[in-house]
């Protein structure tokens, strides 16, 4: 692994806070995950940086050597981000640059560019796809990126890097995939207790799904065994083969060997987002944006069989999905002008 500027705010952020577990409460993390990172950070310098105890943690040696570096590096480079960016939109302005999308890795992030392809043929659009919200939150934020595409499950709020602003444009059911030969992939829908004995694959992330999942899971009585965390196209081969099932939004594309499966009660769902600068109006190329994502996700939403399956049973438009715990969220069939609209274990493919 190569050391990044998010590992040395990491280190910084868990030495300002002296324990991992108030530093995994500021960065948005659960303290397995920081601890787990940590580790990966250890292991790429060469040593340990914390020492541990009953009143939390203690720089080593190298630890602050490594804190005294990133307390000169982080600030020059937020400084060089800062004015680089005052300089692009001094030279291009910001109507005549380049359209900056960024999301996590899915079809829907492809679909929005060819969308917008159409409707702002002038636009120069490009993308930056990263396994990581607050990655992506913290660029909007900072002024590198225009939108973000990204989304939290049932009731969770969005990353708040940088205070950029969310739009909510869809609210999906979460769905099992399941090996067409699996004795499940037959069934209407799945309970989730009866996959307790299944292994598991998901993407990266480092958003609120990990929780999310576990918590469901705990709902249904037990605890998920071993989880295959790797790249979408591995994902799907692993479920292919029969080696692991995998959850993932009810958009899905269809795959070949694979079904896809609603999960009984809907125990989880995905909330779509646009992230936007806050200074950002939605007006004008934000409510371009905003009108084409919802086209996008209606699209791939049309696409599904397994999908539209489930919202017909559930009698179209007129019935509302609840995440557990909270009050009735928009029903997946309608966005706020009527219209059709469109993260495993920490991430769904």
């Amino acid at each position: 692994m190569e050391l990044e500027l998010r590992h040395l705010k990491t280190v910084r952020t868990i030495a300002e806070a002296g324990s991992l577990t108030r530093a995994a409460s500021l960065l948005g993390l659960a303290q397995p995950a920081l601890s787990a990172q940590l580790r990966r950070i250890e292991r790429a310098l060469g040593g340990a940086l914390f020492e541990r105890g009953r009143h939390g943690v203690r720089a080593t040696g190298l630890g602050e050597l490594v804190l005294e570096r990133a307390r000169l590096v982080l600030p020059a480079v937020s400084g060089l981000q800062q004015e680089a960016v005052r300089f692009a939109r001094a030279q291009a302005g910001r109507e005549g640059g380049p359209l900056r999308l960024g999301g996590t890795h899915g079809p829907l992030l492809g679909a929005l560019v060819d969308r917008l392809a159409a409707v702002l043929p002038e636009a120069r659009v490009t993308t930056h796809a990263s396994w990581s919200e607050r990655e992506l939150a913290a660029l909007l934020g900072e002024g590198r990126l225009d939108y973000v595409l990204t989304g939290v499950c049932g009731t969770a709020t969005p990353p708040d890097t940088g205070q950029p602003a969310w739009e909510e444009f869809a609210v999906d059911p979460v769905f099992v995939m399941l090996a067409d030969g699996h004795p499940l992939a037959g069934a209407r829908e799945v309970d989730l207790a009866e996959l307790a004995d299944e292994e598991w694959t998901c993407v990266p992330g480092d958003g609120c799904f990990a929780d999310c999942f576990t918590a469901a899971c705990a709902r249904a009585g037990f605890a998920p065994r071993r989880m295959y965390e790797t790249d979408v196209a591995s994902c799907a081969h692993l479920v292919q083969v029969g080696r692991a099932v995998g959850l993932c939004r009810a958009t899905f594309p269809a795959t070949p060997g694979i079904a896809t499966r609603p999960l009984a009660g809907t125990p989880l769902l995905w909330r779509h987002l646009l992230g936007r600068p806050p200074a950002t109006p939605l007006a004008g190329t934000a409510a371009t944006v905003l009108a084409e994502a919802r086209a996008a996700h209606a699209q791939a939403a049309a696409r599904n069989d397994s999908y539209a399956d489930w919202l017909a049973r559930r009698g179209g438009p007129a019935r509302r999905l609840t995440p557990p715990g909270s009050s009735p969220v928009p029903d997946p069939a309608l966005n706020d002008t009527g219209r059709g609209v469109h993260a495993p274990w920490p991430g769904l493919p």
